[in-house]
């Protein structure tokens, strides 16, 4: 079984013991989290798609570490200027492991 959450302005494709990376929500790591926005629960048999959303639908997950993400680099350059910047961002995000999917 799996399903389609979004989450973040985000949409991600989860199964059961998946572990994905979103935006923080103001949680700590431990605590449980339950995703209502999700667009597309299927199992083998059965396909539901909402409406915009699924009704009575649920994935729950557990927040497993709050850690930075990949690294983006920003690089500024005026040509014939002897310009030049290089920025760095890291965006902090939390770890999720799914635990439960379920559609009624």
């Amino acid at each position: 079984m799996y399903a389609v959450i979004e989450t973040g302005s985000k949409q991600y494709k989860v199964e059961e013991g998946d572990i994905i990376d979103i935006e923080l929500i103001g949680k700590k790591a431990g605590e449980k989290v339950d995703f209502e926005k999700i667009l597309l629960v299927a199992d083998k048999n059965d396909v539901k798609v909402g409406t915009p959303l699924v009704k009575d639908a649920k994935v729950t997950g557990e927040i497993l570490a709050e850690k930075k993400g990949r690294k983006l680099i920003a690089f500024f350059y005026r040509r014939r200027k002897d310009s030049k910047r290089k920025v760095g961002h890291r965006q902090k995000c939390l770890s999720v492991k799914i635990s439960e999917i379920s559609a009624k």
